[in-house]
């Protein structure tokens, strides 16, 4: 059945809106009872940016951006670069399915007795949305929302899908028996030295799920044993007429031994640190490795778009110049010296030939970030060129390990898999992909020198050298008013102002 939307609610456009909004927290040492209508009563601290757990479970309110959330969008979930070697035109496909369910269903509000504003569903969801569509969104909720709370929030590292394994290389065959039922992703938060197991929760969260999830987690735990690791569940609980707010369910267990994930060396100086890979891309070519499989799919994005619909941004070539006081991007329209640089860019370049313009900025200290807008969305995305460049000789190896694998081959592929059942063609991928990561991770001490030289090199290259095109892509120099950007050491993203639509009258 089809409800109409009521009349009382206005047809109006989407709103313009600064970028931030409160998300209220609530940190707890198991699941229980849904904390009715807590995330607006309860006296809520102000998150500090700690980058691990708080000292004290509570309520907690962070402020954050929107482009924070986007973020979290694209990065977390499975690695599709198995899929795509060959068809990476579908990756704008796959940033849309991943982006588009949070523009369709949520909104924001001011909250009476407060200064900041909330995620809420709006009118679309709460009216107009079949029971399918409901589930589906609420599992990209989550597991949005579950990815910046662990890596924005609290400071962890990349995540990874635990179907393709766990952390502990010894016991990736446990981890990938079907017959257990495992918590969602894991990560490793090298500030707290533990493995995290995670599992993510969306929509109108009940303590029936919670008590999935946990059960999810314990499984996950006990296959761990005596690894040092820790628990945790967020549930992202939304229901029409409410506001979004989280709650983070976790148990630390000490363990005895040392973390030695495939691939890390945590008592190593050039270990990764927590929360954002490129801040150690310069002395650990293992989180260079990690950023660029992050980053995989918005470099296929990148790569498969026409010249036409390609521009550069300046942004200061000085990576430490964005300092971020949490989280993992740095919102450009408040960065003083970009904003600065930028202006005394954009003087000189009627007066610079275009072909010398490029050069010109460089010398004054910017770089040019390589976007370009996802179709579909209000999202752009781009990245550096010693980032491009590492993806670019990543993509190459994948391709090589899928042409001489056993099982990855195109010739390996049954030409025909619809007399197989929906559960036996799921099987048939997930085994696909489990070779292939297995395939990665034993190419990793070869990958490391190759990947340090692709980056290095691509420093001083051209994007028309980079993207094998004859032409540069258009320098974008007057900036657009209506976007709101923001980047990373080696990473860009912008949104519209005009993103969201009302959350209800």
């Amino acid at each position: 059945m089809i409800h109409m939307l009521p009349p009382h609610i206005p047809d109006e456009p989407p709103l313009t809106y600064a970028d931030s909004f409160d998300v209220p927290v609530l940190f707890r040492n198991g699941p229980a009872k849904k904390p009715w209508r807590q995330w607006r009563t309860a006296k809520h601290k102000p998150w500090a940016g700690s980058g691990g757990f708080p000292a004290t479970d509570g309520w907690y309110v962070s402020t954050t951006t929107w482009r924070e959330i986007i973020k979290a969008a694209i990065e977390v979930g499975r690695d599709v670069t198995p899929h795509l070697q060959n068809q990476p035109r579908y990756a704008h496909g796959e940033l849309v399915a991943r982006v588009s369910p949070l523009y369709a269903y949520l909104g924001m509000h001011p909250v009476r007795g407060t200064k900041g504003r909330r995620l809420t569903l709006n009118p679309v969801y709460a009216y107009g949305t079949e029971r399918s569509a409901k589930n589906a969104a609420a599992y990209r909720l989550g597991m949005t929302m579950t990815e910046w709370a662990c890596r924005s929030l609290l400071g962890l590292g990349q995540t990874e899908h635990l179907e393709l394994g766990g952390p502990i290389f010894a016991l990736r065959n446990a981890f990938k028996d079907p017959q257990n039922k495992l918590p969602d992703l894991w990560g490793q938060h090298q500030a707290e030295d533990l493995y995290w197991l995670i599992e993510a929760k969306g929509g109108n969260v009940g303590l029936r799920t919670l008590h999935k999830g946990w059960a999810q987690l314990a499984a996950g735990s006990k296959l761990l044993g005596s690894y040092a690791h820790r628990i945790v569940l967020v549930g992202a609980s939304v229901r029409p007429g409410d506001d979004l707010f989280l709650t983070i369910d976790h148990a630390r267990y000490p363990g005895q031994s040392p973390l030695t994930p495939a691939g890390f060396n945590i008592n190593d100086e050039s270990a990764v640190g927590p929360g954002n890979l490129e801040d150690r891309l310069g002395d650990s070519d293992d989180a260079l490795i990690g950023a660029a499989r992050a980053q995989m799919l918005t470099y296929l994005a990148l790569r498969s778009a026409p010249v036409s619909q390609l521009r550069t941004v300046p942004v200061p070539a000085d990576r430490a110049s964005r300092h971020r006081r949490f989280g993992l991007t740095t919102p450009l329209e408040g960065d003083d010296l970009t904003r600065a640089m930028r202006a005394e860019a954009r003087k000189t370049a009627p007066h610079t030939e275009r072909h010398t313009l490029r050069a010109r900025i460089r010398s004054m200290g910017l770089d040019d970030f390589l976007t370009c807008r996802i179709p579909g969305t209000e999202v752009r995305l781009g990245m550096s060129r010693k980032l491009f460049a590492a993806c670019e000789r990543l993509h190459e190896e994948d391709l090589a390990i899928a042409q001489r694998t056993p099982g990855l081959r195109a010739e390996d592929q049954p030409a025909d898999n619809q007399e197989l059942s929906d559960d036996a063609q799921e099987e048939q991928r997930l085994t696909q992909r489990r070779i292939f990561r297995d395939q990665q991770e034993e190419a990793r001490p070869r990958l490391r020198p190759l990947l340090r030289h692709a980056y290095e090199r691509g420093e001083t290259s051209d994007w028309s050298d980079l993207l094998r095109r004859p032409q540069e892509p258009e320098l974008d120099m007057e900036g657009d008013e209506g976007l709101l950007e923001a980047a990373t050491p080696e990473t860009y993203l912008a949104v519209s102002h005009y993103s969201l639509p009302p959350a209800r009258a």
